[in-house]
């Protein structure tokens, strides 16, 4: 390095915030590890105290989510339109996507019900209520009604509600739409770039805070969550966290196969798997998840296209739960699962998973459309609801992996083929 060069650096880290040297000398994700273990600590060792930090998670988390709706709308829009003059190709990840999301889902939903038949974590269990299950569950799905709720009546009033598979109809085909228009529709798209640019600058500054806020949120949760009930279900919980590491292998083998260092590749994404840990959410860990794959030489349009098909469609991690959750309700009301009902678990399983993807509760309603068709009461799902939260960390982890994967697959197939060498090459 020469003199001049010497001088650009060290002006660059004069003009570095306290923000940027803080993560210069310790990376987000180790900063949200000390926030888990303080939050921990804290909600053990002073439940009161935890219990008041819930407003700080409900802060960031409400922070998060108010960007979705623009970083949806901009990305997805601008990955359509640069895909939209070929649209050959445009089907062609649709098929490859579609195929994986089932692919995955039965997977995760076969692994499920073999891990109970291994460990039965159901024999044995006290049939008590732990929790809560919303009033009206719904306990069948209306195909009818999901078909067209994917077309909204408004589309401001759809995103003001947050309703992501309606708004996303609306992306794709407005993006088709300035597709066709090619370069009248420049002058928006200009706009849309600028607005996805914005987007991710505010991202990064909530970011900032995100240690605060993750140490807030375990904080309330292991403050919330009464100990008899973690005890009382510790073999189921520990099993689903078995299964999810299971997964979590299968997915980082794939990982190699596409050429990809498995455990670099898990570093870039730890910050959106941390996050979805902590907020139980696949969405604040979206728009960390875009700048992950964005340094990993993923193009845009790529991510753009399949994230917010997977954080609806691509549900792995719930999968695997509600496969698991089935199986130890049957086992603890002392109900022998033939093949028959085995086979009729996953099946259900890998259609009602996608069916619910814009339900509120969706994972209650897939457990209870399960339970209603072996003829077990959907109303078992109250032994579990108590602990939920505590499996539903874990298992939103397996959801952001498996919608990184799917972009992964996607951009050796269509988009940057070089971009794991360039990433394998990348300096730590």
């Amino acid at each position: 390095m020469d003199s001049i060069q010497l001088q650009e650096a060290i002006k660059a880290k004069n003009e570095m915030g306290f923000f940027d040297k803080l993560e210069a000398k310790v990376p987000l994700w180790q900063q949200m590890i000390v926030g888990l273990i303080v939050g921990v600590v804290v909600g053990s060792l002073w439940p009161d105290f935890g219990k008041t930090l819930a407003p700080v998670g409900t802060a960031f988390i409400k922070s998060i989510k108010m960007i979705i709706i623009p970083l949806v709308f901009s990305s997805v829009v601008m990955g359509i339109y640069h895909m939209a003059s070929d649209m050959k190709q445009l089907g062609k990840m649709a098929a490859v996507t579609f195929a994986w999301f089932y692919f995955a889902t039965g997977m995760a939903s076969l692994l499920g019900i073999a891990l109970n038949q291994v460990f039965h974590p159901g024999l044995g269990v006290a049939m008590t209520a732990t929790g809560v299950i919303p009033q009206d569950l719904a306990k069948s799905i209306d195909w009818v009604k999901f078909f067209l709720d994917l077309i909204p009546e408004n589309v401001l009033a759809t995103a003001a509600a947050g309703k992501i598979l309606p708004f996303l109809t609306f992306c794709i085909a407005f993006g088709v739409a300035l597709g066709t228009m090619k370069e009248k529709a420049k002058p928006i798209i200009d706009i849309l770039e600028t607005l996805f640019e914005a987007t991710i600058k505010i991202v990064n500054g909530i970011l900032r805070v995100t240690p605060v806020a993750v140490a807030g949120i375990m904080a309330w949760v292991f403050a919330s969550q009464g100990m008899a009930m973690i005890i009382a279900l510790s073999k189921l919980i520990l099993t689903l966290y078995v299964g999810l590491f299971v997964f979590g292998l299968i997915f980082l083998a794939l990982v190699a196969m596409l050429g990809y260092k498995p455990i670099k590749m898990v570093k870039t994404i730890a910050d959106a798997l941390l996050l979805g840990f902590a907020t139980c959410s696949s969405e604040p860990a979206l728009p960390v998840l875009y700048k992950a794959l964005e340094k990993m030489g993923i193009p845009t349009k790529i991510p753009a296209f399949c994230l917010p098909l997977g954080y609806t469609f691509n549900l792995d991690g719930s999968a695997l739960y509600q496969s698991l959750a089935i199986c130890f309700i049957a086992d603890a009301y002392g109900l022998h699962l033939s093949m028959g009902a085995l086979a009729t678990i996953l099946l259900t399983t890998l259609i009602a998973n996608k069916g619910t993807a814009n339900v509120p509760s969706a994972s209650l309603v897939v457990m209870a459309v399960i339970l209603t068709t072996i003829g077990l009461p959907a109303e078992a799902i109250a032994i579990l609801a108590g602990v939920d939260r505590l499996m539903d960390m874990g298992r939103t982890v397996v959801n952001v992996f498996g919608n990184t994967f799917v972009a992964l697959l996607l951009n050796r197939f269509f988009g940057n083929p070089d971009a794991p060498r360039q990433f394998n090459e990348m300096q730590a």
